[in-house]
């Protein structure tokens, strides 16, 4: 099958910024003065107080390729795609963008916030280069999508910033670019509107190339292809195996456990928590896939003679609630004071590859009132060879049960 056409080259390109204001404009000065006499600016190298913002990024992307751009908050995430939409210019090394470019790049950039939304989506359209019949064309779907059919004929200026997202994603991508870039304001969105970017992306990325920026993985790996994470300005890891981005990426924050106290009626408190039968890499537990997760969690009872209720609840590498674990029904009917240790175990854990971490909550058995709230009390890896970043990889079979010769 032929390759598709190479819609963006980005080669060995490098910028760099100035920490002190005064001394920037003195760079800026000199640069002119040098390029107006026809010698060459060294932008290899820096100068006191600049840093690299981007350094010798290189990467290809055809129609129909979708690059996930993830990293650490200033990163250099964003000067790259400001680079590419030709907002800022390299200081080194060549970007070429061919046909339509439709850019989500910062809340409320390319709208005038003195015109109406109307005005708005007929004037970035034709500097997109589309004509007026052109855009009448899509005009309603843009409309439909963004939702602010009533506010139509208000200035921008007084739209919610939801509503400005809603109207930039809509005029980017239904006119139907050749390069898509979108920046992280897709957060600015409910989950609605997210809903609808997903299915929107999905009906174009077979002729368009995107380029997409998010702290969100799994955003990044529900419509990217590639991936490059960056760090500081370099690339850290680029390649097709997004999973393997996404790792890096995560345990990039989080090298051992650190217990948050949440809430204590000092009733009951928290000691320790251990994980048998495991391996420890960097003070994070690896537990295999399908393997038993295995801990001993160590309380100090001070009140409590009859038992209460001990949930332990695993959290993803998002923060967000995947399982809870609750004690068993079998448990004994009496604690005695002082420490107290209690063991878990969940056989066959299938949880996807990635972190997870452990809080714990000890309630009430009646009426779930609180008497202990501690978040983060261990992290654990689970270890797959298939890069899957969903909540579960259950185990399960395939039979073939026909096959055409």
């Amino acid at each position: 099958m032929e390759d598709k056409e190479i819609l963006v080259e980005v080669e060995n390109v490098s910028k760099r910024f100035c920490k002190d204001f005064k001394r920037s404009i003195r760079y800026g000065f000199m640069d002119s003065l040098r390029a107006l006499r026809g010698k060459n600016m060294d932008a290899t190298t820096l100068r006191k107080d600049e840093f690299w913002s981007v350094k010798d990024i290189s990467f290809q992307l055809r129609r129909g390729e979708c690059l996930g751009l993830i990293g650490h908050n200033g990163a250099g995430k964003s000067t790259l795609l400001k680079m590419l939409n030709g907002l800022i210019t390299p200081d080194h090394g060549k970007i070429v963008m061919r046909g339509k470019i439709g850019a989500l790049i910062e809340l409320g950039a390319g709208f005038s916030p003195i015109l109406t939304g109307r005005e708005n989506i007929y004037n970035n359209a034709a500097v997109l280069g589309f004509s007026k019949e052109e855009i009448d064309a899509r005009f309603q779907d843009i409309i439909d999508f963004s939702e602010i059919g009533e506010f139509l004929d208000m200035p921008v200026q007084n739209y919610s910033s939801g509503m400005k997202v809603r109207l930039g994603f809509a005029v980017a991508s239904f006119l139907n670019p050749d390069v898509l870039l979108v920046d992280e304001v897709l957060a600015v969105g409910d989950l609605g509107f997210v809903l609808k970017c997903y299915k929107q992306i999905d009906r174009i990325l077979p002729n368009t190339a995107v380029i997409f920026v998010s702290h969100s993985m799994p955003m990044i790996s529900r419509v990217c292809n590639e991936i490059i994470l960056m760090e500081k300005g370099h690339v850290k890891y680029q390649g097709k195996n997004v999973g393997k981005g996404i790792e890096y990426y995560y345990s990039s924050f989080l090298n051992s456990a650190d217990c948050q106290l949440i809430f204590t009626d000092d009733s009951i408190l928290f000691k320790e928590c251990i994980f048998l039968n495991t391996r420890y890499e960097k003070g994070i537990a690896i537990i295999d896939w399908n393997e038993s997760l295995e801990v001993v969690l160590t309380f100090e009872n001070k009140t409590h003679k009859t038992v209460p209720v001990f949930k332990v609840i695993i959290y993803d590498k998002e923060q967000r609630e995947v399982a809870v674990l609750y004690y068993n029904k079998s448990f004994i009917e009496e604690l005695s004071f002082g420490e107290i240790s209690i063991k878990l175990k969940v056989k066959n854990l299938q949880l996807s590859n990635g972190l997870y971490s452990l809080s714990v909550a000890v309630l009430e058995k009646q009426d779930n009132n609180m008497f202990l709230r501690v978040n983060s009390i261990a992290y654990f890896q689970i270890n797959h060879y298939l890069p899957s970043w969903t909540p579960f990889l259950l185990d399960s079979d395939f039979t073939l049960l026909s096959s055409s010769k």
